[in-house]
């Protein structure tokens, strides 16, 4: 059996190349996925590594919890700390850290280095051994910075030039005084880092004296552990903690592989959805291979073969054929590894260097996932054939499916179907997060039950393309005939389709409603013409809403300032505005009381009035984080949304509480209304910093709705996969059905069907199944985007349904476009048939 099973492997090699195809294109996603995740991982890791190198324990401060109306904060790291650490006896010297973001422009005005890779930190005396000088010396004063080899080569810049850098809003113009290496990670990612003196980065990054961390080196002879043993004695706990400089690397290590985690297993989701859409592509081959070998494996029964013989030399069968699409697979994985992360650095996303990464387990993954993928696939398929007795099978009396096994599949699609149906919509009246798993489960019921009933469906809906392919005449009544003589296979061929097109159709349709969602929250809840902001979203220098407030033209303006308080014993974040122009600065819906801010009177959402029971006119007491506490008034109550929502006090009386106060974003209503002239006056007034962002409602709700466009894009490009699994699936099925059809084919061209109608109706044929499986997508695709927006929309009070009528019908079309080119060899190879040959065939 095992001889028979490789000849037969052999001489149906042309037939079961497209099935190699299939399964080897989602064993290369898998494999590819795996080796780009385990590449980038690994190359972070290591770069991480070599950040710790100088380092043998860390000393950080500890969070001190919240204590009566206090609110908890983190105690400075003072240079009385400092000193201790350093007189520690194992310890060789100590290192105070200062660090926060720091933008520095290229000479062209632009942003070096991707927001939050833009780092500064400072230079410790005169030789830091963490930062080797390539040229020039130590940074002294405010007029002084250094910057890394990689941002200088990358921007042009040498010692002595005058360089743009922002840390909180203004920009400074200090001159290059030396260029320094780093095995910094977010560098070597394509990041930027600045170095200033110890005195300056401290006033820079508001620490005043202190330090974010203290990096103490230990004396030869002298553990890590000893070492942290001792500044345990040494420091007081309570103030702070200390890590050693190993522990740091494996967390950082651990940090790096869990958010690697989320990317690996997003890529692998499309990875099992291309497999999915394989294994029906396997099972219909093996279907197709096993009903062609009917006799064959009847006449094998009957000189003495059992049933399970019969079933393992299918089974053998699909072993070599995914054993050979596992090791091509894992070939074709290792070259996508590679393109992806040169497309990373084609796209500006720069990684640190390192090989590539190929583990045992990638290696493992792909083999077991070809070989078990379509040996599960041909099982059922083989299981059929040996279930056939001898006799039926040589006078093929097995052809037809019964009635029962008909009515039961159809009962048990029916099923699954209403299942899901029922599981989707009770998980559209629940919260956003308690809803999402039901509705997980919800579709993956529904795909299954619509997959299951798809014969039944096949016969109504292509009989409703019958008018159109009537204008095809003989051709167009053979191709309708023959899309619905074969349900199953029908059904299994367009299903590949539909799961493909339902992913893509929702993801589009959720896409465009939180779009159109965001404008109309952009557009209703703010007056004002622009927003400015930082660039990475860090917090601004109040020193920015001063600037803008001095622009000409400036009408309105309101820097938003948020801060920790204790309210009944709980933290609740407060928002501070500009009460007399806050609300010219906003078109809130008010649901009671008036838009009044200033003194003790304060606004509040309605959420948050909600979950504390508060009314308009209702009193409470707010702790400030310096300890002290206030009586304030609900003045009013308000229709927050994702842009403006908490309870909002005037700066005037919320500033004097704060130690560091710091704004989010500024507010600006102009004279002459949002325009290009009144941009450019807005940020020349803010010394063209390229690290801040001056946004009008437009570009504000762009660059909201930029995350969602990002994903929908590597949706489509991921989906991709899967689709040119599903042609391949429809190239399959048109020639195994025209092999099956040889003879029909050879009668109908005796009788007087010319080439050109065989082609036609081979290819009618594959676009109706196309276009079948085309609806069947948009259908479920429209009805899952519905779904989940019902669960948005219970956070989202803009949220609205748009049904982008355009690119479903691009979709549509595109399922068409699928059926004309996969029917071009089959069509072309029924064309090519010898008549005579043809109508001899068995």
């Amino acid at each position: 059996m095992f001889r028979t099973a490789l000849r037969n492997v052999l001489a149906h090699k042309a037939r079961l190349l497209m099935t190699v195809l299939a399964v080897m294109l989602g064993v290369a996603f898998v494999s590819g996925t795996l080796v780009f995740t385990n590449t980038i991982s690994d190359a972070y890791q290591n770069s991480s590594a070599k950040g710790f190198k100088g380092v043998d324990v860390a000393v950080q401060a500890r969070y001190q919890d919240s204590k009566g109306d206090q609110v908890g904060k983190v105690p400075d790291l003072t240079q009385a700390l400092l000193d201790k650490a350093a007189k520690v006896p194992g310890a060789a010297s100590a290192t105070g850290v200062v660090s926060g973001f720091t933008a520095i422009a290229d000479k062209d005005g632009k942003l070096i280095g991707g927001g939050w890779q833009s780092a500064g930190g400072n230079y410790w005396g005169t030789e830091d051994a963490r930062y080797p000088l390539v040229s020039g010396h130590a940074p002294s004063g405010a007029n002084e910075v250094l910057i890394d080899a990689k941002t200088a080569g990358r921007a042009g810049y040498k010692v002595g030039d005058t360089v743009r850098v922002s840390v909180d809003g203004p920009v400074l113009k200090p001159t290059v005084v030396g260029i320094f290496t780093t095995d910094d990670g977010n560098v070597a990612a394509g990041g930027s880092l600045a170095l200033f003196d110890t005195a300056t980065a401290q006033r820079l990054f508001g620490k005043k004296g202190a330090y974010d961390e203290i990096d103490v080196t230990a004396k030869s002879g002298t553990g890590q552990a000893a070492l942290k043993s001792q500044l345990d004695e040494a420091l007081p706990k309570k103030l702070v903690e200390t890590t050693t400089g190993q522990k740091l690397a494996d967390d950082q290590a651990k940090a790096i592989s869990s958010s690697m985690s989320g990317l690996r297993q997003g890529l692998l989701v499309f990875a099992g959805i291309a497999l999915f859409v394989g294994t029906f592509i396997i099972a219909n081959t093996f279907t197709m291979l096993v009903a062609q070998r009917t006799k064959e494996l009847a006449l094998l029964r009957a000189v003495g073969a059992s049933r399970r013989q019969v079933t393992r030399s299918v089974l053998i069968e699909a072993f070599v054929v995914g054993a050979v699409a596992g090791v091509t697979g894992l070939v074709a994985g290792i070259g996508i590894g590679a393109g992806l992360r040169s497309l990373l650095g084609s796209l500006g996303a720069t990684v640190p260097d390192g090989p590539l990464v190929i583990t045992p387990g990638t290696v493992a993954a792909a083999l077991a996932v070809g070989v078990v993928i379509t040996m599960l696939a041909a099982w059922l398929p083989g299981r059929r054939a040996a279930k056939i007795p001898p006799v039926a099978a040589m006078s093929a009396l097995h052809s037809a499916p019964t009635t029962k096994s008909l009515v039961l599949r159809n009962t048990i699609g029916a099923l699954f179907s209403a299942a899901g149906v029922v599981v989707i919509l009770a998980a559209t009246t629940m919260s956003g997060s308690d809803g999402q798993a039901p509705m997980g489960l919800g579709a993956v019921l529904l795909i299954i039950g619509v997959f299951v009933l798809t014969p039944l469906l096949s016969r109504p809906l292509i009989a409703a393309a019958a008018p159109l392919l009537r204008g095809f005449g003989v051709a167009g009544k053979l191709a309708r005939q023959n899309s619905v003589r074969n349900p199953r296979r029908t059904a299994a061929t367009a299903s590949a389709l539909m799961i493909g097109l339902t992913l893509i159709t929702g993801m589009t349709v959720m896409a465009g409603s939180l779009q159109k969602s965001i404008d109309r929250m952009a557009s209703s809840a703010i007056r004002a013409d622009y927003v400015v902001s930082m660039a990475n979203g860090n917090a601004l220098s109040p020193d920015v809403a001063k600037a803008v407030a001095a622009t000409d033209g400036v009408t309105a303006y309101s820097p938003l300032r948020n801060a920790p308080s204790r309210i009944d014993g709980e933290t609740e974040y407060l928002t501070g505005v500009n009460g007399p122009a806050i609300g010219k600065l906003t078109d809130l819906t008010v649901d009671s009381g008036s838009f009044k801010v200033g003194g003790s009177d304060v606004v509040v959402d309605a959420d948050t009035a909600k979950s504390r029971g508060w009314k308009t006119g209702s009193a409470f007491t707010v702790h400030y984080e310096d300890g002290k506490a206030q009586r304030l008034t609900v003045a009013g109550i308000y229709e927050g949304n994702q842009m403006i929502q908490g309870i909002m006090l005037d700066n005037a009386v919320l500033t004097p509480h704060q130690t560091d106060p710091v704004d989010m974003q500024v507010m600006v209503k102009t004279a002459d209304g949002a325009s290009s002239a009144t941009k450019d006056r807005l940020e020349k007034a803010l010394g063209s910093n390229p690290a801040i962002k001056v946004q009008d409602k437009q570009d504000l709700s762009n660059s909201i709705a930029q995350s969602f466009t990002l994903i929908l894009n590597m949706v489509y490009g991921l989906l991709a996969m899967a689709v040119i699994v599903a042609v391949l699936g429809v190239i399959n099925t048109l020639a195994m059905s025209v092999f099956e059809r040889s003879q029909e084919i050879g009668m109908l061209r005796a009788i007087g069907l010319d080439r050109k109608a065989v082609k036609r109706m081979v290819r009618l044929e594959s676009l109706v199944i196309s276009l079948f499986g085309g609806v069947l997508g948009l259908g479920l695709g429209v009805f899952f985007g519905w779904a989940a927006g019902q669960l948005v929309g219970a956070k989202m009070p803009t949220y609205e349904l748009v049904l982008p009528w355009a690119r479903m019908a691009v979709f549509l079309l595109l399922a068409g476009t699928v059926g004309v080119l996969a029917a071009l060899w089959p069509a072309r190879r029924a064309a090519k048939l010898n008549v005579l040959a043809a109508i001899k065939a068995e």
